[in-house]
């Protein structure tokens, strides 16, 4: 089978590697589409230690939807179309072997590529349920990538009185209005604790959400919300020393909520519940598919979302092609 590993930085290749083979409670999944996470640029643009490559087989990638081609479980049957959070080895492979505990099902039809937006839109799901409730309330996201998309859309959703978003790029922004932002700030143009302070009348945030994992954005989150106010962390940060405005923090007396790098979180639940509501009409992510490519095109896939490139969101890879 076709498998891909990163080798340098920013460089993938591609193998012809065994394909494996489940063990008892576990099935073997045939990759239909692969995504691209922004954590997996962790590992993509940065430069890692010289002994660290080539990275494991398959990363990074761990958005990953296929068919169940054989099951050794009775959880799960053969030709079920499932969304898989891999653990065996990276999502960067035609072929994937998991335990049920870590798939999904997903209903027959559809366009797989849209289905496996209910990953990364589930860990969003997640921690919407772990910040609270949204109703009535003044609302900034701060990054407007597929996260800061994903959480613009559930929180216009709820019921926020204000869905105010920020971001660099003004397409992302242009996207978020149609996806139900109702006031958007370009941070490359605009200062925008002001801004957020001439938005709400002063009162700032209710709650603040840090989707963009940049040290920037998670100490400005300290100033667009009010006192006593509410900051949820989600955006993974790139570097493991961070420079924080505790001055500021605790000056807020904010509630500070981080729900994106405890690996006892899990998401599986919430992207059930995504799956259910795409299957119901209720919710729409097919606006967040902006690019399709074949697998055999990995490393043009990375570099387009890594440099942003097209007007891309999400960048999906058909496996086998």
């Amino acid at each position: 089978m076709k498998a891909a590993r990163l080798t340098s930085p920013r460089r993938f290749e591609l193998l012809d590697v065994e394909k494996p083979t489940p063990k008892e409670g576990e099935v073997l999944v045939r990759t239909e589409r692969l995504s691209i996470c922004g954590s997996d640029l962790r590992h993509f643009d940065k430069v890692l230690r010289e002994e660290e490559y080539p990275l494991e087989l398959g990363r990074p990638c761990h958005e990953c939807i296929g068919i169940v081609e054989e099951s050794r479980t009775p959880e799960l049957r053969e030709g079920q179309r499932v969304i898989l959070l891999p653990t065996t080895r990276g999502g960067l492979a035609e072929y994937l072997v998991e335990k049920p505990g870590r798939i999904i099902p997903v209903p027959e039809g559809g366009d797989p590529s849209v289905w496996l937006m209910c990953q990364p839109m589930g860990t969003v799901l997640h921690a919407c349920q772990r910040t609270g409730s949204f109703l009535g309330k003044r609302v900034a996201i701060l990054g407007q990538g597929a996260i800061g998309l994903n959480f613009t859309i559930l929180v216009a959703m709820q019921g926020a009185s204000q869905v105010i978003v920020t971001d660099l790029l003004d397409y992302r922004l242009d996207l978020a209005k149609k996806l139900g932002a109702t006031h958007t700030i370009n941070a490359a143009r605009e200062r925008v604790p002001e801004a957020v302070a001439e938005i709400t009348g002063g009162a700032m945030a209710d709650i603040v959400i840090e989707a963009a994992g940049e040290e920037a954005t998670l100490n400005q989150s300290f100033y667009v919300v009010r006192r006593y106010g509410h900051v949820t962390l989600f955006g993974i940060q790139w570097e493991e020393k961070l420079t924080l405005d505790f001055g500021k923090m605790f000056d807020q007396q904010i509630m500070v909520l981080n729900v994106s790098s405890s690996r006892s979180n899990d998401p599986t639940g919430a992207i059930a519940q995504c799956v259910g509501l795409v299957a119901e009409g209720r919710l729409d992510l097919s606006q967040l598919v902006t690019h399709r490519m074949a697998f055999s095109d990995v490393q043009r896939a990375y570099e387009t979302y890594s440099r942003k490139l097209d007007g891309s969101i999400k960048v999906v890879m058909s496996a086998g092609q």
